[in-house]
């Protein structure tokens, strides 16, 4: 497994992450037993780098990855770790908190559902309107300086917010979506990143399995895909168009959709981390096959008259979560 060293101020990283996310909910039902043999299996290929949220299943996705953690070396897994969106107990969303009090004590309930003693990467998972950036990212260089943090990465913000947060520390990473099918960070964001020696870890890279080549819809009870714009009645549609053009050139190679869709954010630079949300091991398996997949010049080329830059139906979230997305207003 090849390495980068996520920004100028981050550790070295597999050259894919695995997303945790899907694991605990998000997109129906998982089998908890499979969720973690599939951690197993990840950490066995070489893939070190864990990105999970306190606010996935409540606590419930930090506490899988502590268990499929025991017995195994601290050193083996770099855990990201996001927090500030708050939820009630029905699973609701209710907003952000990301006050320098409300840092602390996600932390500190962070390290004791991971089991661990120190955190890799310490992100807010939006900007919180009512809290400038420089207070949120001051509260994590304090957990810096005292050992329970190791590096600052951020998600979802755009260009002016990544400044301001990189006056008052270091940030190793942005978290951010990034696919063929999402392409917006292309304008001011990738490139304020690229100035200001912050890498990138792309979520989303199968545009939540649209990509994946066998879409079949939602996968039961809690898929929040199901509410989706890109996966509604004319906009599906559109979406699985390109799809099948991508599947043509991918098929010409002897690959799968998800295997050149990854291929396609690798090859955009070696400061772009793609994280797999694969929840079976059988999905990660199909998705580490990317790493030996080199696009040429004309491959590239052919992928992007097939699905060009804004191709895609329907925005990436329902109205009101772009609403609070930062990255979006550039």
């Amino acid at each position: 497994m090849d390495s980068h060293q996520l920004g100028t101020a981050g550790p070295r990283v597999s050259a894919i992450g695995l997303g945790c996310m899907g694991m605990s909910g998000m997109y129906g039902p998982a089998d908890r037993a499979e969720s973690i043999a599939t951690i197993h299996a990840a950490l066995d290929a070489g893939i070190t780098l864990l990105d999970t949220g306190d606010f996935y299943g409540m606590g419930h996705n930090e506490m899988l990855i502590g268990e499929a953690l025991r017995g195994r070396r601290r050193e083996q897994a770099i855990l990201s770790v996001k927090f500030g969106a708050q939820r009630d107990p029905s699973g609701a969303w209710i907003g952000y908190d990301a006050r320098p009090q409300a840092v602390k004590t996600a932390l500190a309930y962070s390290l004791q559902r991971l089991g661990v003693e120190y955190i890799d990467i310490y992100r807010p998972a939006r900007l919180d309107p009512a809290v400038p950036v420089e207070e949120t990212i001051g509260a994590i260089a304090e957990m810096v300086r005292a050992g329970y943090v190791r590096a600052i990465g951020l998600s979802e913000v755009g260009a002016a917010t990544l400044r301001r947060a990189a006056a008052v520390h270091p940030v190793c990473d942005l978290q951010i979506e990034y696919s063929l099918l999402s392409r917006g960070i292309e304008e001011s964001i990738l490139p304020a990143c690229r100035a200001l020696g912050i890498g990138i870890t792309a979520y989303g890279v199968l545009s939540r399995g649209l990509l994946g080549g066998s879409w079949t819809g939602p996968q039961g009870a809690g898929d929040w895909r199901a509410h989706g714009p890109r996966f509604q009645g004319a906009n599906l549609a559109r979406n699985l168009e390109l799809v099948a053009a991508l599947r043509r050139i991918a098929e010409a190679r002897g690959a799968g959709v998800a295997q050149l869709a990854i291929a396609w954010v690798m090859a955009q630079g070696t400061d772009i981390v793609p994280l797999i949300g694969a929840r079976r091991r059988a999905q990660l398996a199909e998705a580490t096959r990317a790493l030996d997949l080199r696009l040429t010049a004309a491959e590239l080329a052919a992928i992007e008259q097939a699905v060009p830059k804004g191709a895609a139906a329907g925005s990436r979230y329902a109205e009101q979560q772009m609403a609070h997305l930062d990255s979006e207003r550039g």
